[in-house]
């Protein structure tokens, strides 16, 4: 799975909120998260070329009935 993790920060010339993110590749074992989860992710060894990181614990997105 791809876990973005967006940061929101002040620049420090222009004084202006900056939102910034980045992806980081993690391993979802049982494949239960799906797009728009939140996930807290840990690093772990290297399971494959890309994946470094781990999902350890995640919350549903709740939905509207």
């Amino acid at each position: 799975m791809v876990v973005r993790v967006e940061r929101r920060f002040t620049h420090p010339v222009m004084k202006k909120t900056v939102r910034s993110s980045k992806k980081y590749y993690a391993h979802d074992e049982k494949n239960e998260f799906s797009v728009g989860d939140v996930v807290k992710i840990e690093e772990r060894r290297p399971l494959s070329k890309l994946k470094r990181w781990e999902v350890i614990q995640g919350e549903k997105k709740r939905t509207v009935v």
